[in-house]
């Protein structure tokens, strides 16, 4: 029995190998659930979660398998820390309601790294988003007018003496990689404003170590992605002044991370997808014409996913004909895009779970009730799944024109076809089908059917 006794210590102490813990206390937080998630980039996985102590005191083991980077400790929906778990233990102390401003680390080399470095980083921009315009505006004869010029590179120099010295102590740290692509350029005083723009726009990615593609595990590329498009960004820019920029933003940008396909072909993912949401179709068609993902191959079956929303975007390019589109209406009758004999047509992806395209769907109807000669027809794709939603809205409604879905969401075939990840998607066709406009808002359909003729 004894032997048995010893035996069993034995095989806990070796599944215990190589195992650390990450524990914490989140204040005024007792008997809540907490989770744990793995990052990666913008996105997240689930791993575990534990009810905390009526302390509001916690822990997870970490399983030695658990890759190394970035993993979110949540418990609301805006309420979370973000961690570095590099197989060492963690511990820490915050609040329920201000976890960031209250955040304390009490072990971990990685987490006070990157505690001391983001904290004096969000201290210093804080200085040079007061320093700047001091030195785009103040005179420049005045004697303080050197002072702030001192000033403002005594600040960025502090900054990299701190990474400097954290390098040369931890030269392997996932932290301080982290710190070295956060890092930006030094920007010498004397510049003036759009010089210092430009110096910044070519000289971003000087120092970003793109082999490092265990940093793909934390959120450190999309957020260096997200500042070096600010630089291109201007509320005073239409869309297609916006998207030109946006061009020059991205050419760089995979340009510079070309040297390592694996993140290559994250930013270039994250790129479409991000210009996706918000319709920037002009640069999504840029980047399928002249970038691809490194992994593809010729062989179709083999193809990846990227490849083929790549594909399929310049497809969708103005001037091109739409893909086939052969769905059942509420009756069950099957409608063909091609056996559409109108002028023009307006295919409308939606939802009855979107309350923008509900709201749109009032408005477009009037627009087409409003025709004295019926010269553009209505296809309206919906991508619901309940049968009731769909059948119902359009009756209540009273949606003349032609309604069409394939009731499975955004996994139908349509969608595939259409690339569609958002509602409300539009696009006018001409009657040889051809793709005349891709409007974003209803002011810009109002737009595209003045251009056309179809309104006045």
């Amino acid at each position: 029995m004894r032997q048995a006794f010893f035996f069993l210590l034995f095989l806990v102490s070796v599944c215990l190998q190589g195992q650390n813990a990450l524990e914490g206390t989140i204040r005024h937080y007792a008997g809540g659930r907490v989770y744990i998630q793995r990052i990666y980039g913008e996105k997240t996985m689930g791993i575990d979660s534990v009810v905390t102590s009526t302390d509001g005191h916690f822990r997870f083991d970490m399983p030695s398998s658990l890759v190394p980077g970035m993993y979110r400790v949540k418990w609301g929906k805006e309420e979370w820390v973000d961690l570095i778990w590099n197989q060492e233990d963690v511990r820490f102390v915050t609040s329920k309601n201000f976890p960031d401003d209250s955040l304390q680390v009490l072990s971990s080399i990685e987490n006070k790294i990157n505690l001391e470095y983001s904290t004096l980083d969000r201290i210093n921009q804080k200085k040079l988003q007061y320093l700047i315009p001091l030195i785009d505006y103040y005179p420049v004869k005045d004697r303080f007018y050197e002072s702030v010029l001192v000033e403002m590179e005594m600040v960025q120099k502090q900054q990299q003496w701190l990474l400097d010295s954290l390098t040369a102590l931890y030269p392997k740290a996932f932290a301080v990689r982290m710190a070295r692509v956060y890092q930006s350029p030094f920007v010498p005083a004397l510049l003036e404003k759009e010089e210092r723009v430009n110096f910044l726009k070519n000289h971003y990615f000087d120092q970003v170590d793109f082999t490092d593609t265990a940093l793909l595990n934390s959120t450190v590329f999309v957020n260096k992605a997200i500042s070096y498009l600010s630089l291109y960004s201007n509320n005073r820019l239409s869309q297609k002044q916006l998207e030109a920029e946006f061009i020059k933003a991205v050419t760089i940008m995979l340009s510079a991370a070309s040297v390592n396909p694996e993140v290559f072909k994250f930013w270039l993912d994250y790129l479409v997808s991000g210009f996706d949401k918000f319709h920037f179709d002009e640069v999504i068609t840029y980047m399928a014409d002249n970038f691809e993902d490194p992994f593809s191959c010729e062989d179709q079956p083999r193809k990846t996913a990227l490849q083929k929303k790549l594909e399929t975007f310049k497809k969708l390019s103005p001037g091109n004909v739409a893909p086939p589109l052969e769905i059942r209406d509420a009756g069950g009758t099957m409608v063909r895009l091609s056996d559409i004999p109108s002028e023009f047509t307006l295919l409308v992806f939606w939802s009855t779970q979107c309350p923008h395209c509900t709201a749109m769907m009032d408005r477009l109807k009037e627009l087409y009730d409003k025709q004295k000669t019926r010269r553009f027809e209505v296809v309206a794709v919906s991508i619901d799944t309940n049968r009731a939603d769909w059948t119902g809205f359009i009756g209540e409604h009273r949606l003349n024109w032609i309604n069409v879905s394939e009731l499975k969401g955004f996994s139908g075939k349509s969608c595939d076809d259409y690339n569609i990840y958002a509602t409300p998607t539009l696009f006018l066709l001409d009657r040889d089908k051809r793709i005349v406009a891709k409007p974003v808002s209803f002011y810009e359909l109002e737009q595209a059917l003045r251009d056309n003729r179809l309104m006045e």
